[in-house]
């Protein structure tokens, strides 16, 4: 009796390590997740990316994909990745942040050529959201200079669109043959003007609708267009003369992936915003897409505006955040000053 129960133990023992040993491939297969670390009023267009994409791919591939979100100031973002919060992926609103990720070896330092379009499937601008009939006839960047106007911008240290914000009204002057001095004395007189600097987009968004603070909201032009659709006829978008083309660019965050083995899953997750359906899911939140045929589909989202680019007026990313938003950079002697 004793030998038979020693052999029913041995045969359980055996079973169970044999189904044990399976279990870590099963979970796997069920398990895969990426994390898509991404600005803060990306939130609302990465609900909608998600589940087309986990549809899309198990379609393809018959494999179960979870995606995760997290969202906030983009530089914020950037240095939470480089202090160690495992993204698989980063979609940024700024090259600026990812080449920071590529100095600190996570991000290929190639990384804009892994993708087309610069690694950018989608772009947008910097415009105005003011109150409604625009009370304070606000139509221009030098408008946002006057005194008794109050501009919500968020921080340029911390958020990509006040960022791009104080770029546009820095190259506006120089667009137009300004100079270098005459350029920050616009932006040395906006920055006077704004009440709150906020550490992220939706931040602003939310001082200026919801708290009801200032007569202008300087943001990206998905982001009013949201506002406008949400709260209808209580405000109005004006368009400046000229802006800025404010990329979104992506990067697979390479040592994450492959320690978790999902590269081709990421890989995958990124290229699915240039197919059709992500560049159309990217225009219905009123984002500027790379697709001929889906930006011809939406053009009614989109108002002709004079763009230039970071690389135009100010030599790249890297040399406008040496001169202008580096510490001790022009922002800050700015801002010192308010």
């Amino acid at each position: 009796m004793h030998t038979n129960n020693t052999s029913v133990s041995r045969r359980w023992i055996l079973a169970l390590a044999l189904g044990m040993s399976a279990l870590p491939f099963t979970a796997q297969a069920a398990d895969t997740e990426l994390l898509n670390v991404s600005y803060d009023v990306a939130r609302e267009l990465y609900k909608d990316i998600n589940p087309a994409f986990i549809a899309d791919y198990k379609k393809k591939t018959g494999e179960t994909v979870t995606v995760k979100q997290s969202h906030g100031g983009s530089s914020k973002q950037a240095r939470s990745v480089a202090d160690g919060l495992e993204a698989s992926v980063v979609t940024m609103n700024q090259a600026n942040d990812i080449d920071m990720l590529a100095d600190r070896g996570l991000v290929a330092a190639d990384w804009a050529k892994k993708f087309p379009n610069g690694a950018a499937p989608y772009y947008s601008t910097m415009v105005f959201l003011v109150r409604k009939g625009n009370p304070k006839q606000i139509k221009n960047w030098d408008d946002l200079a006057k005194p008794g106007v109050a501009v919500v911008i968020p921080n340029p240290k911390t958020a990509g669109n006040g960022r791009y914000t104080y770029l546009a009204a820095w190259g506006s002057v120089l667009k137009k043959g300004g100079t270098e001095a005459q350029a920050r004395e616009l932006v040395g007189k906006i920055f006077k003007n704004v009440p709150v600097l906020d550490g992220g987009g939706r931040a602003a968004t939310t001082t200026f609708t919801q708290r009801q603070i200032g007569d202008a909201l300087v943001t990206f032009e998905n982001e009013v267009q949201m506002v406008r659709t949400e709260f209808g006829d209580n405000f109005e978008v004006v368009y400046p003369s000229v802006s800025i083309l404010a990329e979104s660019p992506v990067a697979v965050i390479d040592k994450v992936v492959d320690k978790r083995g999902v590269r081709k899953q990421a890989t995958a997750y990124l290229n699915f915003l240039y197919s059709e359906e992500g560049q159309a899911i990217g225009a219905k939140h009123f984002l500027r897409v790379r697709s001929d045929a889906v930006a011809k589909k939406f053009a009614a989202n989109y108002k002709p505006i004079s763009l230039f680019t970071v690389d135009d007026v100010f030599g790249g990313w890297k040399a406008a955040q040496k001169k202008h938003f580096d510490d001790g950079g022009e922002f800050d002697k700015i801002y010192a000053t308010k």
